[in-house]
Formats: structure tokens, sequence, C-alpha cells
């Protein structure tokens, strides 16, 4: 083996009886896609723009407020491939942030944001006295049977610096695993609640009442995306509890390191926002962060949601 070769597999174990490796330098499989044949169409009606290397393009060309069939179909397609779009200068109505929304499914209505123009819209309104609390790698909505499909964020007022988005590819967090942990989590499911993050600020009492809406639920922890059929990586830090079936001390060091590779920068695209941009992502093999640097400026975001299927 080369010193190239063993450089790329070093790994930097966890204290601990399992010593899962953590990869801290050399070269990464960043592959966008898992050679799906449908990625090798070309695209006639937009064009794509990349930002990062596995996730993320801006999609140029396009009129979110007018879309006609065949250009949803290839902004459709651009968003299983890129996994993250984005939409510059769009200045959607609420109407018409909804409207798109829709044509990719129902809408899903959130328990614990506070709501925009209509009932469908979360409003994220933050500044000095409202401090951001997005700043953690998290996958919306996880916490439910059947987690959110995609979400669809505008820019409304952005501070002059700080205030971006950043996004991690979960499959490519996947594809870098070692081979014995893919071994060790195929077929293991985790614990996910709300109870973790928002039962934080809640009273018992309200805790008990939402936990009859929104129960404890498992999910697998290698999830198979339904569109594609790519495998990806499914936990996330303030969301999942615990992994099942495993001794504690080891199930928490084994969701210690699964939680760890969202943070990995090679798996990741960072998103500096405009008045008026959207941008769009696939909630099942992503994860997001927003970045809470704004402070005391003024940051509104304006968020729509939809459903999606129940992890398998």
């Amino acid at each position: 083996m080369t010193t190239t070769e063993k450089l790329q597999f070093m790994r930097i174990p966890l204290a601990g009886d399992k010593g899962y490796p953590k990869l801290h330098f050399g070269s990464r499989d960043l592959r966008r896609t898992a050679g799906e044949s449908v990625f090798d169409q070309s695209y006639s009606r937009i064009a794509l723009r990349p930002v990062g290397v596995s996730i993320g393009a801006e999609v140029q060309g396009v009129d979110l407020a007018d879309l006609d069939g065949e250009t949803f179909s290839e902004v459709h397609r651009a968003l299983l491939e890129w996994k993250v779009l984005f939409f510059r200068d769009q200045a959607l109505t609420g109407e018409q942030h909804i409207a798109f929304a829709r044509k990719w499914g129902s809408i899903e209505v959130n328990d614990f944001f506070p709501n925009g123009e209509v009932r469908e819209i979360s409003r994220l309104a933050k500044d000095d006295s409202a401090i951001g609390m997005e700043n953690i790698w998290h996958s919306d909505t996880s916490f439910r049977r059947e987690p959110s499909k995609l979400s669809i964020l505008r820019g409304i007022e952005l501070p002059a610096s700080g205030g971006n988005t950043m996004w991690a590819d979960m499959a490519v967090a996947y594809d870098n695993l070692p081979d014995e942990v893919k071994e060790k989590i195929d077929g293991l499911t985790a614990t996910h609640s709300f109870v973790k993050s928002w039962g934080l600020t809640m009273t018992d009492e309200a805790i008990a009442a939402m936990n009859r809406v929104h129960p404890p639920i498992q999910h697998p922890v290698v999830r198979t995306h339904p569109e594609t059929g790519r495998k990806f990586l499914y936990v996330n830090e303030p969301f999942t509890v615990r992994i099942d079936g495993l001794p504690q001390d080891e199930a928490d060091e084994l969701l210690e390191y699964l939680l760890f590779q969202a943070r990995v920068p090679e798996y990741q695209v960072r998103y500096q926002w405009s008045p008026g941009d959207i941008a769009m992502w696939d909630n099942r093999i992503t994860q997001h962060y927003a970045v809470s640097d704004y402070f005391p400026q003024r940051r509104v975001m304006e968020r729509v949601t939809v459903n999606g299927d129940q992890p398998f």
C-alpha cells in the first residue's frame, strides 16, 4: 500500500470499546448519484449551476410562479440529482409559494412553528429578541411516522452579513462509512422523538398532550430513497433518541459516531441568501443547519413543507 493509500484509510477511533472510526483526512467518495439511468438525460428546459460537489445546484431560467409541466419534470429530476436547489430573484407571494409546493404533494402543517400569512406557511422571524435555534444539523419532523418529503424556503428579510444555510448529503455520508460500520447498522432501527428538542421548552402537560399526537417512533438507521432507491443515513441530533436493540453504552457510542457524519465539510453545501431567493431541499436524504451568526440583525424566512411517507 502506498503512502497516499495509507493516508486515505487512516482512522482515529473514538474512546470506548468499539472504537468506531472518525475519518479526519484523505479522499472521500462524493458521488452525486448512484448511477441511476434517469440522470443520464440532459436538461433542455432549465440550466443548472453546481454550487456543491455532490449536493446543491442553482436553477436558472425558471419562473416558479409560472411553471409548465415539462419544466416542472426537469426541476423534479434536478432535485433528485442534486438534493438541494436554489432559485434566485423569484419574489413569490405567499399564495404562489403554496401553489408551487402543492405541485409536489399535500402541505404539512407544523405543530411547533408559528404561522405566516396562512396556516400552511411557517414564518421564521429572528432578531436579538428571538434568537435562532435551528443551528443544529437536523432532518425536519423525523419524529413523525411520515416525516416531511421536502421543504421550500423563501427569503423575506435578510441580514447584511451572515444568516447562511447549510445542507449535508446523507447519501454521501453513508457511502463513506467503513464497511464494518455499514454491516453493523444494516437492519437496525432508531427511536425518534420531539421531546429531545422541542420538549425542552414545553411543560410536562404539553409534552404529554403532544405525545398523543406524535408518540416516539422507530425508523431505519439506513433509509432507502423511495424514488431513486439510494441508501442514506437517517439519524439526526435533535430528534434521534437512541439506536434500538443494542446495549446502552454501545448504542450511545454508535449514535454519536453516526451523528458526526453530517458535520463533514466535504458532504455539505452552503448558501448565501438574497431577498426573494428560494431554496428547496429533499428532506429525506439531507440534513440542514441555519447558521446563527447575524444578531442583532433581523432575518425573516417563510417555509412551506410537503408531507412525506413512512421511511423504509
